[in-house]
């Protein structure tokens, strides 16, 4: 199994954030929040085999550090008291260096907390002032120390790239910052726009002109040919990591998989989210908590497990997600392998969608040959373009999206 704990409060609001938060400094809010979490946990474990072994745990977020060192321990009592962890569980922590203690990342490693990763987004100060979230970058240089003294065995940043202000000369200069700090990985993501879902970002557009598709493109491209000249291996979409990392591994031995999170070493293992807006993934199912504090917390205390929706895949979605995981982890569709792998005549089955590869071909972003395809370098970027044309809901999806670039 694999365990996911959203903790949603933040002190201030980043304008450019598309998470589910809840913006407060009243430290009380921590402690309630575990007390309701602790019934959810209770609730969920009571219906499953809890001797399964949990493979990883992550602490999302909101700002995980948020909760004070005692809070996070009493978490990870709960965690252990609920569940049998194992003694090689991968157990991350978003963390947020403007809020972080040595307490903290005591009482982190204290409950097996051993990998971290850092929202650093940009170190110029014009966009982390555009943004509302100044951060200098000694506070991510002291988290890092911090972190390393501690015993954290692997560190990773997240960058985003699209912001007001942001050119690809700017962004390169955020690229070598972080690039002093040697992180075992790097998470490269592209601003995502959706003020129909996020108002805080409509503050953006109105204060700024944002980037465009092509200002954005040449700002990954720019990410790209740095990071991957200081010897970092590119994963796919917008991870990069150490040719000795479990992902760089993984991605070479084909066992690489990929989920709501982004990119994971644990493929096949079943997710469970606790907190409000949380998603669980088994094989067959997606399951979505409520997202208003209010909802989620009176169906706990109805007794009832705090699902707002669920979805029962059919095999046709499973086989669907298959060939999509097979394109985020290896960039590349070998149709015999697939076709032993779903079930069905791979080439025949989707004719339609391998045709619909046409114009990314005359674009460079794709190869097709009679046994495969593979999205070339030029592709990258736009793998999520290549996956979508296989994706037969996103047709007559009714929520809008946001842009891919």
């Amino acid at each position: 199994m694999s365990l996911y704990f959203h903790l949603p409060f933040c002190e201030s609001l980043c304008w450019y954030c598309g998470c589910n938060t809840i913006i407060t400094r009243r430290r009380g809010s921590a402690a309630e929040y575990l007390d309701d979490l602790v019934r959810e946990v209770r609730l969920v474990s009571s219906r499953l085999d809890r001797t399964r072994p949990v493979a990883q745990i992550h602490l999302g977020g909101g700002t995980p550090t948020f909760f004070p060192p005692d809070q996070l321990r009493r978490l990870g009592a709960v965690i252990r008291e609920n569940f049998t962890v194992a003694s090689d569980c991968e157990f991350g922590v978003e963390i947020d260096p403007r809020r972080l203690t040595p307490d903290h990342i005591a009482a982190l490693r204290e409950i097996g907390a051993n990998r971290a990763s850092l929202g650093v987004q940009d170190t110029d100060p014009r966009v982390q002032l555009a943004i509302h979230r100044l951060q200098p970058h000694r506070l991510n240089q002291k988290a890092v120390e911090w972190l390393s003294l501690a015993g954290f065995g692997s560190i990773n940043f997240d960058l985003i790239y699209g912001l007001p202000l942001q050119t690809p000369a700017s962004f390169a200069r955020t690229i070598n910052d972080v690039l002093e700090l040697q992180p075992d990985r790097l998470s490269v993501f592209s601003y995502a726009h959706v003020p129909w879902i996020r108002p805080a970002q409509k503050i953006l557009e109105d204060r700024h002109q944002l980037p465009d598709a092509e200002a954005k493109l040449a700002m990954f491209a720019v990410a790209h040919e740095k990071l991957t000249a200081a010897g970092y291996l590119d994963i796919g979409l917008d991870h990069f990591a150490r040719p000795d990392d479990e992902l760089a591994i993984a991605q070479r031995e084909g066992t690489l998989h990929r989920n709501f999170q982004g990119y994971s070493t644990r493929g096949g293992a079943s997710l469970y989210a606790f907190g409000l807006s949380s998603i669980s993934s088994t094989e067959d199912t997606y399951r979505q908590n409520f997202k208003t504090l209010a909802e989620w917390r009176a169906a706990l205390d109805a007794g009832r497990l705090p699902l707002e929706k669920g979805l029962h895949l059919t095999f046709e979605d499973r086989r669907r997600r298959t060939i999509i995981m097979r394109l985020m982890c290896e960039r590349r569709l070998d149709y015999a392998a697939l076709s032993k792998m779903i079930g069905v005549n791979f080439t025949d089955r989707y004719a339609a969608e391998i045709a619909s590869l046409a114009d990314l071909e005359a674009d460079g972003l794709v190869v097709r040959t009679r046994s495969g395809l593979e999205v070339t370098r030029a592709g990258g970027p736009l793998l999520r373009v290549v996956a979508m044309r296989f994706d037969e809901h996103l047709a007559t999806a009714l929520h809008r999206h946001s842009k891919t670039i």
